[in-house]
């Protein structure tokens, strides 16, 4: 066989050994980018993540509200003074807040609160016969058991209690009633009550 034909054939060896070569690389390549159907998989973006607070599909945790009712315990000093606490509200289990912070207030201090000195002087027997919360002012109705007993100073603590309370939870004028009267005076001590209540109703 002569020199040029070898060289040519080894030359046609080497050209089929490279196209074989590109073969099998393209085939072991596709084979890593098709899915069990043979088809290409194309690349795809990832859809956008909102921020939480925009994402309409997250649902976001109800926002907690409180209401202060106001009851009566000791600073450093063991003096006396009004003491709010923080009672968590519902609108739908408990209507409106000014009801719910009244009969908070009547129902008495907690096991927790009055373990950390927290008491009330409204008396036990006190019941909320209702609290009306109208559009132009709110009546709060108790019954007779609210201004019996304790004294002057008792009886003059527990009606500023329910002031402080209802005062710190609606906006409008908010009037005392005992069994359905209108109070002018409170309890056989005679204490004069200013209505609308506000922080001035007991100087007589």
């Amino acid at each position: 066989m002569r020199k040029n034909q070898r060289n040519f054939l080894a030359l046609v060896g080497v050209v089929m050994f490279m196209i074989c070569c590109l073969t099998a690389l393209k085939l072991f390549y596709l084979d890593k980018i098709t899915d069990t159907h043979g088809e290409i998989i194309q690349g795809q973006e990832e859809p956008a993540k909102l921020p939480e607070d925009e994402n309409p599909d997250i649902e976001k945790p109800a926002q907690k509200v409180y209401v202060n009712v106001f009851f009566i315990g000791q600073n450093a000093n063991k003096e006396e003074l009004y003491r709010a606490v923080k009672r968590q509200y519902d609108e739908e289990v408990d209507g409106s807040k000014i009801k719910f912070a009244i009969k908070s207030l009547v129902a008495g201090p907690v096991t927790t609160e009055r373990n950390r000195g927290v008491y009330s002087e409204i008396p036990s027997g006190t019941e909320v016969i209702y609290v009306q919360d109208q559009p132009d002012k709110v009546i709060i109705n108790l019954n007779s058991r609210f201004e019996t007993g304790g004294g002057a100073d008792s009886l003059y603590k527990r009606v500023y209690q329910l002031i402080k309370t209802a005062r710190n939870n609606t906006t409008k004028p908010v009037y005392l009633y005992i069994e359905g009267r209108k109070v002018d005076v409170l309890g056989g001590e005679g204490l004069m009550l200013t209505q609308p209540l506000n922080e001035n109703s007991l100087d007589g």
